[in-house]
């Protein structure tokens, strides 16, 4: 993805069972992390938990990291003191975590694992997750209705309360403890919003939650040596070398619960919701050596192909393909196939390669404005020699959200290379709505599909259905979240996609750029087709799958018209 889109967490759980050796556990847990670092780059969090601890010791061992390289720097914690105490991270129970800076808090404060201390080891609770809530605030409301003070509203404190709260009520039942899936069920049946919630008790019982339309993922295998439970399959599978099949979801709605001895089975928790797992897990977020998620991107490179053909008049002959670095290229192996295969019935071929090349980052502290956009002009660079003057180029991205790097970076730099015309295909649909269940898209300013939404309303005299739109969502606004409609649904409608696809590309084109300029974007009904159990695609419809979803696109529209350039929830 072209655009710096700070998205999904990653998790670790991590549980040895049947006399495993206490040293391999921590190779195990930093193994899983790694494998998941493209999750998280803001920071790191790694727990171990020993089982029946001598008194005098904690039961747990912690260390965090918001440094800049936060997963090198927390092993690096962890090895010393590994190397410093002879029990340090080695017991049975790993709890680890990556964290994306959703809102651009970088402090060690907000790095994951989050602790509930008691001297009570079944009422000590760590708390590490994948989630955000649209309802934080309501939820704190009622916490400090029954006598809590919580000292910060971010999600994890809020979510780590609520747990403490249902256990200590557990605990308390004259009746006696019905089990950990009593407490969470009491605790997450009052979220909105998406979660994976993985925790420990310091009596040993670990758990994995999943919310009840599966937004999040979360996958679980279970062997003579482990139960282990991490963000994305292939984490596992390099961590214990076990096959695609041996590696399963944890079902929506369900929580995989760890107990002491090391057993371990799935519990439902939440009420039957539909299906809508995130899309852009396998468009972007996720890994592409995922078996699954590897066919899927390259089904939609296959579908994209007729819009391509369309695009460039059939004229192969005149056509270069490439594709932004790295996330489309495997969707970019599926156009490539599909085109190379059209080519060859009519006796022809597809000249096709990396044009664009990413650099390493760099920042620069010069003041002066046009030096410091002349340089960031060049965090993407170009292979010379591939596209001929005159050539139609093709570059396939695999989303379109704000549009700044394409048109700062990427556009100008291939501009350079003298083509005809350059068409940008989107292997998604455009970014319409903002999201609230992790990515950092909650409000509507930066979105370029919606700024080209308001070009058109007011070019075509229209601008008056904005202040209509603004006095609806206001009135939404004073509704319960789960009456409202998304009015920002009603809007799109007033414009064809093909309109919105052009206005788009009026934005993104940087100024001086002297080659034609087209985007192409993944229909809907070529996304779905091509993800079939992922349903969640509120990106592109506006269709959330919890209430609060309507009521963070109504706030995030006033905030935008009324300029507030504020967090919707």
């Amino acid at each position: 993805m072209s655009d710096d889109l700070r998205h999904e967490c990653g998790v670790a759980l991590l549980r040895l069972r049947g006399g495993a050796a206490r040293d391999r556990g921590f190779q195990k847990a930093a193994l899983m992390l790694e494998k998941q670092h493209n999750r998280g780059q803001d920071g790191a969090g790694l727990a171990c938990l020993h089982l029946n601890p001598p008194q005098g010791r904690p039961c747990y061992d912690l260390e965090k990291s918001a440094a800049p390289l936060p997963l090198a720097d927390l092993v690096a914690r962890c090895g010393r003191r590994r190397a410093e105490d002879p029990e340090a991270f080695r017991g049975e129970l790993f709890l680890g975590h990556l964290r994306y800076a959703t809102f651009g808090r970088h402090d060690l404060a907000a790095c994951h694992p989050f602790v509930r201390d008691s001297a009570f080891l079944d009422r000590l609770l760590l708390l590490a997750g994948n989630f955000n809530l649209t309802d934080t605030r309501d939820l704190a409301a009622g916490l400090a209705a029954t006598g809590h003070h919580l000292p910060s509203l971010a999600d994890g404190a809020v979510i780590l309360q609520c747990l403490a709260h249902a256990l200590e009520r557990e605990r308390a039942r004259p009746e006696g403890f019905r089990g950990l899936a009593h407490v969470l069920r009491e605790a997450a049946s009052r979220f909105d919003g998406a979660f994976v919630l993985c925790g420990a008790l310091g009596d040993g019982t670990a758990f994995a939650l999943r919310d009840a339309h599966g937004i999040r993922p979360a996958f679980w295998w279970e062997g003579p040596e482990a139960v282990a439970v991490a963000s994305e399959r292939p984490a596992i599978q390099a961590a214990f070398d076990v096959p695609t099949e041996a590696v399963r979801e944890v079902p929506p709605g369900q929580a995989l619960i760890i107990r002491p001895d090391g057993s371990a089975a799935l519990e439902p928790c939440l009420d039957p919701a539909p299906r809508r797992a995130c899309v852009f897990e396998r468009v972007y977020f996720s890994r592409a050596n995922d078996a699954e998620i590897h066919a899927e991107r390259k089904r939609l490179g296959h579908a994209l192909a007729p819009q391509i053909l369309r695009a460039v008049g059939g004229d192969l002959g005149r056509l270069f393909l490439s594709y932004i670095p790295n996330s489309a290229q495997v969707c970019f192996h599926g156009l490539l196939e599909t085109l190379m295969g059209v080519a060859a019935a009519e006796g022809r071929t597809v000249r096709f390669g990396q044009v664009a090349v990413k650099d390493a980052k760099f920042r620069t502290f010069i003041a002066d404005e046009a030096a410091r956009k002349d340089l960031a002009m060049h965090v993407y660079d170009v292979t010379y020699g591939l596209v001929r003057p005159g050539d139609t180029l093709v570059v396939l991205d695999d989303s379109i959200v704000r549009g700044n790097t394409m048109r700062a970076a990427i556009l100008p730099i291939l501009d350079r290379l003298s083509p005809r015309e350059i068409v940008v295909a989107s292997s998604a649909p455009p970014v319409l709505y903002p999201d609230c269940y992790g990515i950092d898209m909650a409000t509507l300013d930066e979105l370029v599909a919606f700024n080209a939404l308001e070009d058109l309303l007011r070019e075509s005299g229209r601008e008056g259905l904005l202040r209509t739109a603004h006095a609806e969502a206001k009135t939404q606004l004073t509704r319960p979240a789960e009456a409202q409609t998304n009015v920002l649904r009603a809007l799109y409608a007033e414009v064809p996609r093909a309109a919105l696809a052009e206005a788009i590309a009026r934005r993104l084109r940087p100024e001086g750029m002297r080659a034609g300029l087209r985007v192409v974007f993944q229909t809907v009904a070529d996304l779905r087709r091509c993800c079939p159990r992922h349903a969640g695609d509120w990106y592109f419809t506006g269709d959330y799958p919890t209430p609060g979803g309507n009521r963070v696109a109504n706030r995030a529209l006033v905030n935008h018209l009324e300029h507030r350039h504020e967090r919707a929830y």
